[in-house]
């Protein structure tokens, strides 16, 4: 009985520790007449941001992650699903901005849109 207890116990914690998040925010986007492009809209919230010293700039690339310029960012966002979660505050990220508010929802969905359209120029 031990055994068993102990193993349910310990399946339970390893369900939990491993439960990450796989949400698609760029997907889930409701993006109808809101095609942002980085010169335009996404290059002030990330400079703002994101791409600032001690951070995410070129020279600091906390985490490895430097999102300064268009070719940065737009690798950066593209194909990792992981940065759109923590700017979400989603679950299995680290919430970003890091030790500052969440960004407003509107330049969440910004970002959200400018990924989901390929994270134009």
């Amino acid at each position: 009985m031990k055994r068993l207890l102990c193993f349910l116990v310990l399946s339970l914690i390893f369900l939990i520790a491993c439960n990450k998040s796989t949400t698609d925010y760029a997907a889930q986007a409701v993006c109808t007449g809101n095609t942002p492009t980085y010169l335009n809209d996404v290059a002030v919230i990330i400079n703002n941001n994101c791409a600032i010293s001690g951070c995410h700039n070129n020279a600091t690339s906390s985490a490895g992650i430097a999102l300064e310029g268009f070719a940065n960012a737009s690798s950066q966002f593209k194909d990792n699903k992981k940065n759109l979660i923590s700017i979400h505050h989603g679950k299995g990220a680290s919430n970003m901005p890091k030790n500052a508010s969440k960004l407003s929802d509107a330049d969440i969905n910004k970002l959200d849109c400018w990924v989901k359209n390929g994270c134009p120029n």
